[in-house]
């Protein structure tokens, strides 16, 4: 089976999905992830019908399969607090816009960080997140929510598997919750992904390999249970090249969707220009070869 990969891309108001096609194959991809509109506010564009149309037909030509394609819900959205009952509120509306414009995609999976409970205790967190959630998924039908792993950074949850299930199991359409993976945070929450078969034996036991949608693909900073989530590029940091080449091709996850979310590369020193790795990062994953000189292959080629 092919390997199901690609990143992160942007995804704009004047081309919406069909720009966001167009870099994913810019990148050699046959997958991809966007937010529908900036991560940090509330400003969201329409959905221009007309781009979405050309979008699918030109996946189709390049078979894309829509169905391997991720919205993320922005950082703004945070169901585990509900000390503010306006701003608890406003989590579980702006996520049911964000499953409507989903809808009217046509994609049918969106990762959303659980949430941090900034004070009111883990325990409640986790109840909040799960009252939210049934508030949200209303319906039996619908896109899927992919609850992502965290790093445990500050107060977040959904750190453990166990804190996962927790949230799963108090929903109650939750045949529309999945999780997904992300290499890097496991990494920072303590979890051994060198032993990744290991890993997914304890994941098995607890949520079950079922509900794994989709992957990110991400090298740390840090080491093993820092809890601080900085994201490195692939191989370059302290999960390593061929451990993650070991996740990405693993047979029990054959066709879960694989996502790229490694920093942009400087060009000069400075951070007024970066730019994407993706394209090197997914030859090197593709060829199973580690490339030492792959940064300055970006930057020569983006000058």
């Amino acid at each position: 089976m092919k390997l199901i990969i690609g990143s992160h891309v942007s995804f704009t108001k004047e081309e919406g999905l069909l720009g966001s096609v167009k870099e994913s194959l810019s990148y050699d991809e046959n997958t991809f992830m966007f937010y529908t509109g900036a991560p940090q506010n509330t400003f969201r564009a329409p959905i221009n019908q007309e781009k979405t149309k050309e979008a699918k037909e030109l996946m189709e030509k390049e078979q894309i399969d829509i169905k391997n394609i991720i919205i993320h819900a922005p950082y703004i959205i945070n169901l585990a607090n509900d000390k503010d009952e306006d701003k608890f509120n406003f989590a579980v509306n702006f996520l049911k816009q964000e499953i409507k414009r989903a809808e009217s995609l046509g994609i049918d999976k969106i990762v959303l960080h659980p949430g941090s409970h900034v004070g009111v205790g883990e325990e409640k967190g986790l109840e909040n997140i799960s009252k939210g959630l049934d508030l949200v998924l209303d319906k039996k039908e619908g896109p899927i929510i992919c609850l992502e792993t965290m790093a445990g950074k500050g107060t977040e949850l959904g750190k453990t598997f166990e804190e996962l299930n927790t949230i799963i199991k108090n929903v109650k359409n939750n045949q529309r919750l999945m999780v997904c993976l992300d290499t890097c945070h496991l990494n920072d929450a303590g979890y051994d992904v060198t032993k990744f078969d290991e890993l997914l034996d304890e994941f098995e036991k607890i949520i079950g390999i079922e509900k794994i949608g989709c992957i990110h693909i991400n090298d740390s900073k840090n080491e093993k249970g820092a809890h601080k989530d900085r994201h490195e590029n692939i191989g370059i940091g302290t999960i390593g090249f061929e451990n993650l080449i070991n996740i990405i091709y693993n047979e029990r996850l054959k066709k879960v969707p694989k996502i790229l979310e490694t920093p942009y590369i400087s060009i000069d020193g400075g951070k007024d220009r970066t730019y994407p790795p993706y394209k090197f990062e997914i030859e090197m994953i593709r060829n199973k070869k580690f490339n030492e000189k792959f940064l300055e292959s970006i930057r020569n080629y983006y000058k």
